[in-house]
């Protein structure tokens, strides 16, 4: 036996560990690292480190949102940084079907509990609502299909590797011997309560054995910035209906649809270039903090606003009506059958949407996971330079924190039971509060001083 441990020998005989819960409202401590790896994943894939080469750098980049189409008319308020206007002008005297007026005339302030309020709940589309968001994540995928044909067919070549035939008994060159394209996107909540995705899109060149490759000189950042937007404008998905009795459902991303480009090139010796270190970590950054947010942290009022009440209301109505649909085909010997709003009422706490917050392509950087590998190991080194009272080598750390699992021939045997989540007393939680109010503090402090010395 190497070693052995119990937590008997911890205070009160519990062992504590992180949550790992990724929303700021539930752990801002766990929220705090996991949005720390995602930015890490998100820069490195930018602009190298973490096991990923830094000739990354030199392939074009774009920063990309897309968003959800309009259910109706509701409230907003400016922009950050913009004027504060009249929500929204109309003649007085036009009113809706329901007697409500068509506009409103007021100025809402940035927090007001009203915006993303639909100005007449009885004319949203609720249900087109929910069904969107429900199949958010297959206009996605789709997009990410559309965008590689739509790239292939700028190249000249075929999006599949084609198969050897009589007429063409050679090997043919398509899209995976030129270019690859690579991304990480998040989701956001609006404050109407639909998501819409940001993600940092990346073209390499035809993938290799490390998985990086430079970007084919055919295809500049300006073209592809055209070409994905052409791809969010022709992508679409019928979907099923969602209720007995209603029509399926054309579902397209939004006509607000941003793309912009984060460097066209980058050449070492330009000191003009936009791939300047603090624009990829703003851009990072910027993605990273809506991985750690849900639907209570966009309003603060999750819960007790109406608007969401309705929709997750929608959602477990159009559960229903679909448990009705399968239990039918039950009764009729259809046992195979199964419904594709069968599992929407589990999601109704998110709106509807059944989505990863953050993904990424397999190829556009390191994973969460190594990350995360890589800090148990700095603590096992940091532990044992403690316990020796050796200093840390640091020579090749970063590749010896990041490199794969070595067969390991350790078993490892433990019987854990789970007790709760939380601290025992008022006082425990109290000391842990006011012990990460003084981290966050700290770091905020080192941050201003590092950007003070830049300046």
């Amino acid at each position: 036996m190497l070693s052995s441990y119990s937590s008997t020998s911890a205070p009160l005989g519990v062992t504590f560990v992180p949550c790992g819960n990724r929303r700021a409202s539930a752990c801002p401590s766990c929220s705090r690292t996991y949005a720390r790896d995602t930015f890490e994943l998100l820069r490195a894939g930018a602009v190298g480190g973490k096991t990923v080469p830094a000739s990354v750098a030199d392939n074009p980049m774009l920063f990309v949102t897309l968003t959800a189409p309009s259910f109706g008319h509701v409230h907003r308020t400016a922009k950050p940084g913009q004027p504060v206007t009249r929500c929204r002008p109309r003649d007085r005297a036009q009113v809706c079907q329901h007697g409500r007026p068509v506009g409103c005339m007021a100025t809402h302030e940035q927090g007001d509990s009203v915006a993303g309020q639909p100005i007449c709940h009885e004319c949203y589309d609720y249900e087109g609502h929910v069904v969107w968001q429900w199949w958010a994540p297959e206009l996605w995928r789709r997009f990410g299909i559309r965008l590689t044909r739509l790239i292939a067919r700028h190249l000249g070549v075929p999006a599949t590797k084609p198969r050897p035939c009589k007429r063409y008994p050679y090997p043919r060159l398509w899209l995976g011997d030129l270019a690859s394209i690579q991304y990480a996107k998040v989701g956001e909540y609006q404050t109407r309560g639909l998501i819409h995705f940001h993600g940092l899109v990346r073209l390499d060149g035809p993938k290799t054995p490390d998985g990086f490759a430079a970007a084919p000189d055919a295809l500049p950042a300006t073209v592809l910035a055209s070409l994905i937007e052409d791809a969010a404008a022709d992508v679409h998905y019928t979907a099923p209906p969602a209720l007995t009795g209603s029509p399926e459902r054309v579902l397209r991303f939004g006509k607000q649809l941003d793309v912009k480009v984060v460097r066209a090139a980058h050449r070492p010796d330009d000191d003009t270039s936009p791939l300047a270190s603090e624009h990829v970590e703003r851009v990072a950054g910027y993605l990273a903090k809506y991985a750690t947010k849900a639907v209570s942290d966009t309003t603060g009022e999750g819960r007790t606003n109406a608007h969401y009440v309705r929709i997750r209301e929608t959602c477990r109505r159009l559960a229903a009506d679909a448990d009705r649909r399968a239990a039918a085909h039950r009764e009729a010997g259809d046992h195979a059958y199964e419904d594709p709003y069968a599992l929407i009422g589990k999601w109704a706490h998110m709106l509807g949407f059944r989505g990863h917050f953050s993904t990424k392509s397999r190829r556009y950087s390191v994973t969460l996971g190594r990350l995360r590998r890589a800090r148990r190991r700095w603590q096992a080194i940091t532990a044992e330079a403690a316990r020796t009272g050796q200093p840390v080598d640091t020579a090749d750390l970063e590749q010896r924190l990041m490199a794969d699992d070595e067969e390991e021939t350790t078993l490892v045997i433990g019987s854990w039971s789970y007790v709760g989540t939380g601290w025992d007393s008022t006082g425990d939680a109290a000391l842990a509060d006011a012990a990460a109010a003084r981290a966050r503090e700290y770091d905020q402090w080192r941050a201003k001083r590092k950007h003070n010395q830049n300046y």
